[in-house]
């Protein structure tokens, strides 16, 4: 399986894309999609352009992308959810399935500390993917992105296609627990 990471930003985009075969992650590709500093709607379409490039010359089976979260900005949060969502859509026109993951998520699968630095993302990155170079930081959690759901995109599959039996049963999940 082929997975594409995405680390969306309205100015550098980081992008990773791994090879997933049984328990063994390889490195096929990593970088930055670099928007000019251009009115917001040109800045989305690089990012558009950008993402379906990549789907092109890479063919990713699945795609994973980091969740907005709330910043002290509220711009720049917006700002962030419009670049977000230009490579979502980058992402389903090119016909690819996305997750989506906190980075809390993705330092606790690469790391194993929700705290992680930025430099200790880059490390676990080169030391998991056996790289002989240290990547930029964006691609460094992009890479992360892709890591993340090469290890609980299974889980998160199985446990998503429960949720419809269990509905149908009158059951759901609530913080962790299921009520019946």
């Amino acid at each position: 399986m082929r997975i594409l990471g995405i680390d969306p930003g309205l100015r550098v985009t980081g992008f990773g894309v791994i090879e997933r075969h049984g328990h063994q992650l390889t490195y096929v590709a990593s970088g930055v999609i670099r928007t000019a500093d251009a009115d917001l709607p040109t800045r989305l379409g690089t990012i558009f352009e950008g993402v379906s490039t990549l789907i092109r010359q890479h063919a990713p089976d699945q795609a994973a992308i980091e969740k907005v979260f709330v910043n002290v900005n509220p711009q720049s949060t917006l700002l962030l959810g419009q670049a977000r969502g230009a490579a979502i859509c980058g992402l389903v026109s090119g016909g690819v399935p996305v997750a989506e993951y906190t980075a809390l998520q993705l330092k606790q699968a690469v790391v194993g500390y929700g705290r992680a630095t930025k430099e200790q993302m880059q490390q676990m990155v080169v030391r998991l993917l056996a790289l002989t170079g240290t990547p930029g930081t964006d691609a460094a959690d992009a890479l992360g992105m892709a890591i993340c759901h090469a290890h609980g995109g299974d889980a998160l599959a199985t446990l998503g296609g429960l949720a419809p039996a269990l509905a149908k049963k009158g059951m759901r999940v609530r913080r962790g627990r299921l009520i019946g």
